[in-house]
């Protein structure tokens, strides 16, 4: 598991505990709640950019092969 996914799937759980806790009432956790979705959101677009450079590199490699 990358790093990056690694790190998403520590900011979901983050956002499930605080989400848990502002449903039962807690109203500072619902701040804490979004901090953890927008670290999602950041995490996740660095995942795409991962993503898409290891596409092409595999897309480069493949046409040098030729």
């Amino acid at each position: 598991m990358s790093e990056t996914t690694q790190q998403i799937a520590d900011a979901f759980a983050t956002w499930q505990n605080e989400d848990s806790k502002f449903e039962n009432g807690n109203s500072a956790a619902g701040t804490r709640a979004r901090k953890a979705l927008q670290e999602l959101t950041k995490r996740a677009k660095a995942r795409r950019s991962e993503i898409s450079e290891e596409k092409t590199a595999r897309k480069e490699a493949k046409a040098s092969a030729w």
